[in-house]
């Protein structure tokens, strides 16, 4: 389910997402963009009334995005959801196409010119000089900590080319060092 449908009362979304269930159309739901409350709603109404549970949710999630932390990620860890965090890149931030002098061509120069306004350059740099130093790129190292996290599944990637699709999957399976992801992870802590 993409996002929640306001008009409709939840029970009557899961006896129709359960009754898709029965007739074998679908496997697993999952949602996206619920609200925690939305969440929880949810699942105790699928509990109660023996309907199909949501098995994962799908948020934005990111080294620069991390508000899931507090938010969804607590109730994905009571209810047992996997995780498929979107934006995992920032939208390209976290790949270091992006440089503080203007440098790099993508679709977020024009679609959302207010983020790499807003950037924490000397964070980002910061980020590049771990990496460079762990001997991975931005894009393994994103990854790993992403999958490093409670409950995730996967990461959503996106791709405009096909070499970044092969990437991405590389990504997946990179070997990064704990130590880097905690460095990481303490840096965009802040």
């Amino acid at each position: 389910m993409h996002s929640p449908d306001p008009e409709t009362p939840i029970e009557d979304t899961l006896a129709a997402l359960t009754e898709l269930v029965g007739e074998g159309k679908v496997r697993y739901i999952g949602h996206s963009n619920f609200t925690p409350e939305q969440a929880v709603e949810a699942a105790e109404v699928a509990t109660r009334d023996g309907y199909e549970s949501f098995i994962s949710t799908q948020n934005e999630y990111s080294l620069v995005s991390r508000e899931f932390e507090v938010t969804m990620q607590p109730v994905a860890i009571e209810y047992g959801l996997g995780v498929f965090p979107y934006f995992p890149l920032a939208n390209g931030l976290l790949t270091g196409k992006y440089t503080r002098e203007g440098g790099g061509e993508g679709r977020l120069r024009t679609l959302k010119p207010a983020l790499l306004a807003d950037t924490d350059w000397d964070q980002l740099e910061a980020y590049q000089r771990i990496c460079d130093e762990a001997g991975h790129s931005m894009l393994d190292v994103t990854f790993q900590w992403l999958l490093a996290q409670p409950n995730i599944s996967s990461v959503i990637a996106g791709a405009t080319r096909p070499e970044q699709v092969a990437r991405n999957a590389q990504a997946g399976s990179a070997e990064v060092p704990r130590d880097v992801l905690v460095a990481v992870d303490d840096l965009f802590a802040r």
